[in-house]
């Protein structure tokens, strides 16, 4: 396979910006430059400076093409792959072709040509990306009919925004420079609007920011860059589940709103050193605040709180970091600085907020529930062993004469049991040893030797070495055990923010891996598949990789699935509760492929059951109309009954109208299967809804005239295939016909509602409880008939499946007064044939 063509994308805010000029120029610039450029499709919409630009480059024939009874010119797809440029010009990335064209849209062709080698340099406007057009339309008013979706445009080499302020582009419009004179007044007070120009301007920049992003963050995965960028503001805010967790929330949206559109990202850091206050009912509030804001959530796993928030805060390139001060009194923060003075201390270039609050200082005074024991407790638990027992010694030399060596070995031990209990059972037995010696050197007879003289004394502190170790011991393992449950409920609550995070769908797997990925800071996740031909990625977030061996950790996920995880070296616990991840990895991809088994099973089973109900309406509804044209027939070939002229005319007639219900039963029946299988064939065209009408009347016969009429004089054309509509119509009038009194016909009304055409079939009949709507769509229902002589039941919902075949709905009314209202809507359009290349951004200024 050869080396594939490179995209530029030319994107602009609006029509007339300058995208198709850029293009050109650019295409001038690289055929001086010696470089092989032709012109696939240039649309000038008329604009002399734009079709100047054309001259000079050599332009490959357009393909002609007939539609309708029009002639269109489309890009030669074949023709500019046999020319073989280096580079193509092609305009309008997300035009639609003409039916006969090769692909359906424009970008489908560029795909074309890239996969040929081509390098593309395209052009497109943001209202017609697919993830801002409904935005587009609410601003503008004009629904965009022409998308192409996002990946597309994401995907190329280089995206080059054509911006211009709203004031230069309504001057251009006002010179005549973007459409005729007599387009200019009709476009500036409808989409030239100035509102209209700066939100669509807001967009692009917004989408063209994001995709820089993009592009920034793959640059730093790949060189390794941990250092922040200020590239664009990023404030994170960390939240501990506390009462200031709101306060730190708005505090840190009001930094980033300063910012020009900066991110929001809240972090909460699950501690496995016993910290575990943080209420999950807080979080969970403070969690939907941030998103309320614009803002994300996050939770990641760290023994080192200031650690774990610094890495989180490097890995997504923020630049500000929002603390609260502390809550605790003044004597808990000399005994630890706290959290915030160590994030300032190795913050480096991200700055750091310290935002005071209602709560500070009235928290706890001393710390509470911290059970294991930190590197930094140990050093202040070695520090005290070597301090504490000297001092104790000098503090009470100058009581020996008035406190015996029981009251002296008391105290010594109280000092060992002190540093026990802040730097465990190694500091612990040093300050016992410690004691021990000064003891025996400073109170026990004989003074200042290490000989003892009374046996009682040996004893003494033999039992204070050994009450000592026992407490140390004791202390440390209580620690220990304290630092795996609090380890444990750290795990738990990650694994429960990770499950509520985690959103059903075909997306599930790759929100699990982003959050596994964010909770240990790691720079991808990928889940990897092994199969016959070797690993295949199934979901990655970050830059997947293709095989277990190029990940610094793997954990298996079930006998052919391993998560490969880059970035750090994970501790064996990190790697056991990755497992648990992994192992919920597997059960969400079996899901997923099983939902999809079961999604591919369910048309089965449908299809089963409407088999099923056929066979049961079949043995009564077919056998009727056959029954009575067999007997019909049976009498006319008997030679033992001798009939008359009127009694043979008689039976023909009653065997002709059997088998005409009969043939009507059939085709019902093949058009609802068709619909059911997608075989439907469908020709969509502009139709007149008063024609239609006519001739569904026509079909219902002499009863059909009952039925008053009111199709209005301004109703436009629908988009719809006329035989298709007409079997609607007539179905439905059937039915208000039936339901109907004698005394107060149906009616049937057109209007138009927006961009659609109503039409309503009104009876004033017993109606229908608004509970049974939707059972009257079933096939195979005759809800309310009396007389099971009207057909099987498929009139209602063949109707509903036709209309629905054409892009509308059928949906059923009460009547004011009592009855049912059969409402038929179809969207309208205002052509007979499709608009003409070229035309599309035209008909947007003047809509």
């Amino acid at each position: 396979m050869g080396t594939r063509g490179r995209l530029r994308v030319y994107l602009g805010a609006a029509p007339g910006v300058g995208k198709t000029y850029a293009m050109l120029g650019e295409g001038h610039r690289r055929a001086q430059r010696g470089t092989d450029v032709v012109v696939g499709y240039v649309e000038t919409h008329g604009r002399r400076h734009t079709a100047e630009m054309v001259d000079g480059l050599e332009v490959v024939p357009r393909l002609t093409l007939h539609y309708r009874g029009t002639t269109f010119t489309e890009m030669d797809v074949d023709a500019v792959l046999a020319r073989r440029p280096r580079v193509a010009l092609v305009d309008e990335l997300a035009h639609t072709n003409v039916p006969g064209s090769r692909h359906g849209k424009r970008w489908q062709d560029i795909e074309e040509l890239l996969a040929a080698g081509i390098d593309v340099i395209t052009t497109v406007n943001i209202q017609h990306l697919e993830s801002v057009n409904d935005v587009v339309e609410k601003i503008t008013g004009v629904p965009q009919r022409e998308t192409v979706p996002d990946a597309v445009v994401r995907a190329a080499d280089q995206i080059e925004l054509e911006d211009m302020t709203a004031e230069a582009l309504q001057r251009r419009l006002a010179h005549g420079n973007v459409y005729a004179p007599e387009k200019i007044d009709a476009a500036l007070s409808n989409y030239f609007r100035a509102g209209n120009l700066n939100a669509l301007r807001e967009l692009a920049l917004l989408w063209t920011a994001d995709r820089v992003d993009d592009a920034l963050q793959q640059y730093r995965e790949q060189h390794a860059i941990t250092g922040t960028w200020e590239a664009r503001e990023r404030v994170v805010v960390a939240l501990t589940g506390g009462p200031e967790g709101e306060t730190l929330v708005r505090r840190a949206a009001r930094i980033a709103a300063r910012s020009s559109g900066g991110d929001l990202l809240a972090v909460h850091v699950a501690r496995s050193d016993g910290l575990s206050g943080a209420s999950q009912g807080a979080l969970a509030a403070q969690r939907l605040l941030v998103e309320s804001l614009g803002g994300t959530y996050h939770q990641v796993l760290g023994d080192d709180v200031p650690e774990a928030l610094l890495a989180f805060a490097r890995a997504e390139n923020a630049t500000q970091l929002v603390l609260g001060d502390s809550r605790r009194h003044t004597l808990a923060r000399l005994l630890s600085p706290g959290t915030a003075t160590h994030t300032v201390r190795a913050s480096g270039d991200i700055d750091v907020h310290i935002v005071t609050h209602s709560h500070t200082g009235k928290g706890l005074s001393l710390p509470h529930g911290r059970g294991s024991l930190s590197t930094r407790r140990r050093i202040r638990g070695f520090a005290l062993a070597v301090l504490l027992p000297p001092l104790l010694a000098v503090a009470l030399t100058p009581f020996r004469g008035h406190v015996n060596l029981v009251s002296d070995v008391l105290l010594f031990l109280l000092a060992t049991v002190v540093v026990s209990l802040v730097g465990g059972l190694a500091p612990a037995l040093i300050a016992a040893v410690a004691g021990s010696a000064l003891l025996n050197y400073f109170f026990t007879p004989p003074l200042h030797t290490l000989t003892i003289s009374e046996t009682n004394n040996a004893l003494a502190l033999l039992v204070f070495v050994l009450v000592a170790a026992l407490v140390s011991s004791t202390v440390d393992a209580a620690a220990r055990r304290t630092r795996q449950a609090a380890r444990a409920a750290a795990e738990s609550r990650t694994l429960a923010n990770l499950a509520g995070s985690v959103l059903g769908g075909p997306d599930a797997l790759t929100e699990m891996l982003q959050r596994v990925r964010e909770t240990f800071a790691l720079t991808s996740v990928t889940l990897l598949e092994r199969g016959d031909d070797g690993w295949t990625p199934v979901a990655s977030a970050g830059s997947a990789v293709s095989r277990p061996s190029e990940a610094d950790t793997e954990v298996p996920a079930g006998d052919r699935l391993v998560l490969a995880l880059r970035g750090r070296l994970l501790e064996a616990e990190d790697q056991r509760l990755v497992g648990a991840f992994a192992a919920q990895a597997a059960v969400v991809l079996d899901h997923l492929r099983l939902s999809r088994a079961a999604a591919e099973a369910a048309p089965l089973a449908e299809a089963n059951k409407v088999r099923t109900a056929l066979l049961a309406a079949v043995g009564h509804d077919f056998r009727t109309p056959l029954a009575a044209a067999k007997a019909a027939v049976s009498t006319l070939l008997s030679l033992d009954i001798h009939l008359s002229g009127d009694d043979r005319h008689e039976l023909l007639q009653a065997a002709d109208t059997s088998l005409d219900r009969l043939a009507a039963l059939v085709d019902n029946l093949l058009d609802m299967s068709r619909l059911q299988v997608g075989a439907m064939s469908i020709d969509l065209q502009p139709t007149a809804v008063d024609e239609v009408v006519a001739r569904a009347l026509d079909d219902l016969g002499p009863d059909g005239r009952r039925i008053v009429i009111d199709t209005g004089d301004d109703v436009p054309l629908v988009q719809a295939d006329p035989g298709l509509l007409e079997r609607v119509l007539a179905n439905l009038g059937a039915n208000a016909l039936r339901y109907s009194p004698a005394a107060t016909p149906p009616h049937l009304t057109c209007s138009r509602l927006g961009d659609r055409v109503e039409v309503r079939v009104i009876d004033r009949g017993p109606g229908i409880p608004p509970d049974d709507w939707d059972r009257i769509f079933l096939p195979f229902q005759r809800l309310g008939d009396t007389d099971n002589t009207t057909g099987i039941g498929l009139g209602l919902a063949l109707s509903r499946g036709l209309t629905e075949a054409m892009g509308g709905s059928l949906d059923p009314e009460e009547t004011p007064g009592g009855g049912l209202t059969m409402v038929v809507s179809l969207p309208a359009t205002t052509e007979v044939a499709p608009a003409a290349p070229g035309r599309r951004e035209r008909d947007e200024a003047t809509r």
